[in-house]
């Protein structure tokens, strides 16, 4: 049986904590690597067929040197950096095919990836331009840093956002797949989560805590895949195909996870096919509001 689940620690390679890409089984079309500086002051990335997102999960900022195909000279730039991942967006890197990229980070620092064939332009978002989306209501309310979308990123393959779920709260819903694609109603692409796990803003418990969160994929037709996972702070999920929702936030903890999708579909969009037995939740949200607890930092 392959292999979709990956506690923190699991994927180390090198100096980077966390690497996923097509050296796992049955991986073919997305990536992403975490880069603490507890680990190395340097990271390298060689040129390759790779597009690139990079921004700080934690700490003050990173310096980024990249060397574009056809170049000899490297430019260098600084992001930001944040208190954790649920304190607002940061600064966005985008970095095309056939680039050299070093990262001397100042806490840790996340990469997401895709196959791609074209290059696009350098691309640089700072913080405040990120757009903030509410997405679901009531309990099904949750955050969204649309840092890598269709219609915010001009990338070739890529499609990536940030998604913040208050303590209590069920994202994914309703239970959703893309994995077949069809014009203008499905896409098909893979999809890797990483998820952070964290004790409620609203409190500071005492003594020890054990933040943690729960996840559900399922097979769609004759394809095998069927998780129900307990999350925790650095695990990863991947998505070949099939339904996947709830990422269901724990009362008393908060749940942040990164989504990077892509595929091989004639042009990059992200549609999907809810699971029918649950596209009825879809018609609660109205009446029920937005979360009152978002969005965070207001």
């Amino acid at each position: 049986m392959t292999q979709w689940f990956y506690p923190r620690g699991t994927l180390r390679r090198g100096p980077w904590e966390t690497v996923v890409d097509a050296e796992l089984p049955g991986w073919k079309h997305t990536g992403m690597r975490i880069a603490d500086s507890a680990d190395a002051a340097r990271f390298e990335i060689a040129p390759d067929g790779i597009e690139r997102v990079i921004y700080v999960l934690k700490g003050a900022g990173a310096e980024v040197s990249f060397t574009l195909a056809g170049s000899d000279k490297a430019e260098t730039l600084e992001i930001s950096g944040r208190q954790t991942v649920f304190h607002g967006a940061v600064d966005y890197l985008y970095l095309p095919i056939n680039t050299g990229i070093v990262i001397r980070p100042h806490g840790r620092v996340m990469v997401v990836e895709a196959v791609a064939t074209v290059a696009k332009p350098v691309q640089l978002r700072k913080a405040a331009d990120v757009p903030r989306l509410l997405r679901g209501g009531g309990r099904s309310t949750r955050q969204i840093h649309d840092f890598g979308g269709e219609e915010h990123l001009d990338a070739d393959r890529m499609l990536a956002v940030e998604v913040l779920v208050p303590a209590g709260n069920w994202s994914g819903i309703p239970t959703h797949k893309h994995d077949t694609y069809i014009p203008e109603i499905e896409s098909s692409l893979e999809e890797v989560y990483y998820f952070e796990v964290a004790p409620d803003r609203s409190y500071s418990p005492a003594g020890d805590t054990h933040p943690l969160a729960y996840f559900r994929g399922y097979s769609s037709d004759e394809r095998e895949f069927d998780e129900l996972l307990e999350i925790h702070c650095g695990d990863v999920v991947l998505v070949p195909y099939g339904f996947h929702g709830p990422a269901a936030a724990m009362p008393g903890y908060d749940l942040y996870f990164m989504n990077v999708m892509a595929g091989t579909d004639p042009e990059r969009t992200w549609k999907t096919r809810d699971d029918p037995q649950h596209v009825w939740i879809r018609d609660t949200w109205d009446a029920e509001g937005p979360d009152p607890r978002l969005p965070y930092l207001a």
